[in-house]
């Protein structure tokens, strides 16, 4: 699934980022997990990182949102 982006100015890419990429640390607050199992999940190609940096990570807010959707929906059953 390929998307194109495209932004007509710096600023538009910086809302952007504000409101679609997330943290480690943001990410964790969403999924409500421990670190070591977001590392986990990493791990086995459940999630994917956009970028890994040295003691941080950044995702797709969508990517993560999803995953907390998907545990909901196994939690309710």
């Amino acid at each position: 699934m390929s998307e194109n982006y495209s932004f007509n100015s710096r600023e538009e890419l910086t809302e952007y980022i504000i409101d679609e990429i997330i943290n480690t640390t943001e990410a964790l607050e969403i999924l409500q997990c421990s670190r070591q199992n977001l590392n986990n999940l990493v791990k086995r190609g459940v999630l994917t990182p956009i970028k890994d940096l040295p003691r941080d990570r950044l995702f797709f807010k969508e990517d993560i949102v999803k995953r907390k959707n998907d545990m909901d929906k196994k939690a309710k059953n």
